[in-house]
């Protein structure tokens, strides 16, 4: 028998530690050779940690949520050499006898209890957080005794309206008495409830107190929960916020979808995007990253947009690379293989790095304005609202028109407002003229 210590790699250029969002794995569970063992998460992307051996697990580094550094022991897994694996050793001078002469590091305090099921995302809330108090707390759920006359009463008349409010209180409909051959009303439920009050009934329509939850902050929450307490903190935020007339852009979309065959459905997203890369090259200042540790401001000559997509996880906001290339099709294509990997947490390190823009997007329930928090160290950010119909005049005529409320945050230690207001008036142009989208 021999031990085997499992340190984390380096899974990530700079990163000196991850935090732990998953085990797959608890302390006695037998393994097999590649075998998940956990899932770790960087600032990048979630790494899922495989076994280099099979054995039987005798140490993990700690619970979920917690750091551990590039280089210590995650797992510590008893190997066979023959027979069976031996049960997994309790006592710290035991595994030091057994071993003479094996690789260690520092105990590990071994968790004992349940191994944490499979994850696939990079925030395990469902997994850690706390059950619904009501499949607890049974007391406040209504439990009537029925008078031992009902048996005789035969079924019981009621609307389907009265059925669904008595299933959602928890009453039986044959405890309450009304006059044979008559339907159970609300009222005769009402009076049910305020004579059985003190049961444990509440009144009619009223909303059941829940218990309060607890809920650790960790993996992709937590991510989220820094990175945007640093961008508030280090960025002076600025947002302007223009309308546009979106009537033909809509009409245009519409057109291209209609014919659009066997490539993606067309979305505002990559009309917007190709906008934004017909006008960066004259607002250089927006399309940047800024290190205001070593005070330089890097104005990209490629344009690289991040793309915040809403997952279970949490918001994450994988990059576009190139998109000044890409025609809108190819735009479409991308925004969606993203997406998807996104959601199914596949996305690569590369894929979540070296944003120089970012476009952010509540789709339809996006609404009047909004005040994007900026993906730091980019300088901007983009936030198109919903697209809603009202009237406008167009010369003495009144006619309906779909309009769309833009919104720009910006780093106001490089970004000036009359650059952001200037750039969303030249992105008006092209987006309220669409055919411009498609010109030389």
């Amino acid at each position: 028998m021999t031990r085997f210590t499992f340190k984390l790699p380096d899974i990530g250029e700079g990163i000196s530690e991850a935090e732990i969002v998953a085990w797959h794995v608890a302390v006695g569970d037998r393994v097999e050779e590649d075998q998940s063992l956990a899932d770790m998460m960087t600032d990048k992307a979630t790494v899922e940690m495989e076994s280099p051996v099979a054995g039987v697990v005798v140490e993990i580094a700690g619970a979920v949520g917690d750091q551990v550094s590039i280089g210590a022991p995650l797992v510590v897994i008893e190997t066979e050499e023959s027979g069976e694996v031996a049960a997994p050793a309790t006592d710290e001078a035991t595994l030091e006898a057994e071993n003479p002469g094996v690789e260690e590091a520092s105990p590990l305090p071994a968790r004992e209890g349940p191994g944490v099921g499979h994850v696939s995302n990079d925030a395990n809330s469902e997994h850690n957080a706390p059950s619904n108090p009501e499949s607890h707390d049974r007391s406040s759920q209504i439990k009537p005794t029925p008078s031992p006359s009902l048996a005789e009463r035969g079924a019981v008349l009621a609307s389907p309206a009265v059925r669904a409010r008595a299933k959602d209180l928890g009453v039986d409909l044959a405890a309450i008495r009304v006059p044979d051959g008559e339907r159970i009303r609300h009222a005769d439920l009402d009076a049910y409830l305020r004579y059985n009050a003190g049961q444990g009934y509440h009144a009619p329509h009223a909303t059941r107190a829940r218990n309060d939850e607890q809920v650790r902050v960790i993996g992709m929450r937590r991510r989220i929960a820094e990175n945007m307490a640093a961008a508030k903190r280090h960025i002076p935020h600025f947002t302007y916020v223009d309308e546009i007339n979106v009537t033909a852009l809509e009409a245009m979309r519409a057109d291209l979808n209609a014919h659009r065959g066997e490539r993606p459905k067309l979305t505002l997203l990559p009309l917007l995007i190709v906008a934004m890369c017909r006008t960066l090259p004259d607002f250089p200042m927006l399309n940047a990253r800024y290190d205001d540790e070593a005070g330089i401001v890097t104005r990209a000559g490629r344009v690289h947009v991040g793309m915040a997509t809403q997952t279970d996880a949490g918001l994450t906001v994988p990059v576009i690379r190139d998109a000044q290339d890409r025609n809108v099709w190819q735009l479409a294509t991308e925004i969606a293989r993203l997406a998807a990997a996104a959601r199914a947490s596949k996305l690569t390190p590369q894929e979540l790095g070296g944003g120089t823009i970012t476009v952010t997007s509540l789709g339809p329930l996006g609404g009047i304005a909004t005040t994007p928090v900026i993906n730091r160290p980019e300088v901007a950010i983009i936030g198109p609202n919903k697209i809603v119909e009202r009237p406008v005049f167009r010369g003495d005529e009144i006619v309906r028109a779909k309009l769309m409320n833009l919104s720009i945050s910006c780093d106001h230690r490089v970004v000036d407002g009359w650059d952001a207001a200037s750039y969303v008036q030249a992105l008006k142009t092209y987006l309220e003229t669409p055919v411009l989208l498609f010109a030389d």
